[in-house]
């Protein structure tokens, strides 16, 4: 049988991360009567949001022993959806009164970091949160994890000296996000092609690709925006997208340097890169805008839960290993989401378990029902790397959630204002964030905002 937590009373939980999963995961844990801790390696709140100059020594981040920057944000990033659709569903994210910060719908990274803070700040999440402490290893207490209880040893920075802890909680709950390690297209003949080679990881400005002939790899929101991004100083830029058909060669609209390709065939010596459609162009800079590989370096489960092909699992819901349950728990693993509400969902279900208001399925039950959607996958021919990626899916994944913690729906204004959005992101990515139609939607979001003050 999978540990389980005393029913009805309070735990001590250990939170990794302050990012927006773990900040939401500490304010609804607390809501629930447990005590909770947080740590956060850097000496902020915002997780990804928190913009840095700073970039690897490693353009690639594939050194193992390279200094990690946890952010990926670049200077001219804006939202991708609409700040109404974005917010915690008791916490909306609206235009700062006075007209200070950013006003737009889709704002810039700095106004989301900004409502990140406003958000710790109005529930006291700060008070728990131990900056600057990274977390070396999170292991069951006990061989066999029969107690249920979890040991975390962490090394925190105070004054000048480093100062090591190992404390033992009744569960731990990971929110460390997953947009720090890359993950990179492979390339036929990339190890004797003599460009410069880096991932979007490491992109903070364009003024670097001035006068260069630069290749992108990927369809992703990243590829788009840096893109259009360096144009402004780059000779060329291509882009090359492994989902373009085989003879895609598209001058983009608006541009006189940007092309659109079908992906990479090969690269030479002489630096030149081949594409699937036939075209050959000398080129100065590959980089991958390929998105990223959950990555939990701390965590210790003896093999229970692994990564493979960038499935976490199992995961019963994508948070839950049963044989682990409900002691270990994960927020923010589903991707192409409105990430903020299902970290919101999932954040209360885990509460509402750990204090025994919310029942899991048994172990047996919880594997079955993992097992069932691995099957559904790979009839639909959903590679593996896929498996949580949710898109159009995660309204009905968060409404069953929303079942389990006794909380009201999605509401329908955030559904259709998130596929509107991508209808017309896809359309015109160019001037979607600042040309929309969604009025009506933006009122009825209102409405509902007039609830909740902040």
């Amino acid at each position: 049988m999978a540990p389980s937590l005393s029913p009805l009373r309070s735990h001590h939980v250990a939170v990794i991360g302050a990012g927006a999963a773990g900040l939401v995961a500490a304010r609804e844990l607390r809501r629930e009567g447990h005590s909770v801790v947080v740590f956060e390696r850097q000496k902020h709140v915002g997780g990804t949001w928190i913009y840095t100059d700073h970039v690897e020594p490693d353009p690639l981040s594939v050194d193992p022993t390279r200094p990690v920057v946890h952010s990926s944000v670049y200077a001219t990033l804006r939202t991708n959806l609409p700040r109404e659709c974005m917010g915690y569903r008791d916490f909306p994210f609206v235009a700062r009164s006075g007209g200070g910060g950013d006003q737009r719908r889709f704002p810039s990274h700095g106004e989301v970091l900004a409502y990140l803070r406003e958000f710790a700040k109005e529930f006291a999440v700060e008070e728990v949160i131990r900056f600057e402490t990274a977390v070396e290893r999170v292991a069951p207490a006990e061989e066999g994890g029969r107690s249920g209880k979890w040991r975390v040893e962490s090394t925190e920075k105070e004054e000048e000296k480093r100062v090591r802890r190992d404390e033992v909680y009744d569960a731990v709950v990971v929110c460390n996000g997953h947009y720090i390690e890359p993950r990179l297209a492979e390339i036929p003949g990339i190890s004797s092609w003599p460009g410069k080679e880096m991932h979007s990881h490491n992109y903070r400005i364009p003024e670097p690709f001035k006068d260069q002939v630069v290749v992108l790899i990927g369809n992703s929101a990243s590829a788009v925006d840096i893109s259009r991004d360096i144009t402004s100083v780059a000779k060329e830029v291509h882009v090359a997208g492994r989902s373009n058909p085989a003879d895609t060669f598209i001058k983009q609209s608006g541009y006189d340097n940007l092309w659109m390709h079908s992906m990479i065939e090969r690269v030479h010596e002489d630096g030149s890169v081949v594409f699937q459609n036939g075209q050959t162009i000398l080129v100065d800079v590959i980089m991958h805008c390929t998105g990223y590989k959950y990555h939990f370096p701390f965590l210790e489960t003896n093999g229970i839960v692994t990564v493979d092909d960038n499935r976490v699992g199992p995961l019963y819901k994508d948070v839950f290993p049963p044989a682990l349950a409900p002691c270990l728990s994960f927020i923010g693993i589903p991707w192409q989401v409105v990430p903020f509400p299902l970290f919101e969902l999932q954040s209360k279900w885990i509460a509402g378990v750990f204090s025994g208001r919310i029942m899991l399925p048994s172990k047996e039950d919880m594997m079955k029902d993992i097992s069932s959607f691995y099957a559904t996958l790979e009839a639909q021919g959903i590679q593996k790397r896929y498996t949580h990626r949710m898109g159009i899916a995660q309204f009905e994944y968060d409404d069953w959630l929303a079942a389990q913690c006794g909380c009201p729906e999605t509401e329908e204004w955030r559904k259709e204002m998130y596929l509107t959005t991508g209808v017309r992101k896809r359309a015109k990515p160019e001037t979607y964030r600042d040309e929309w139609e969604d009025h009506h939607l933006v009122s009825q979001a209102y409405q509902d905002f007039s609830l909740y003050t902040h």
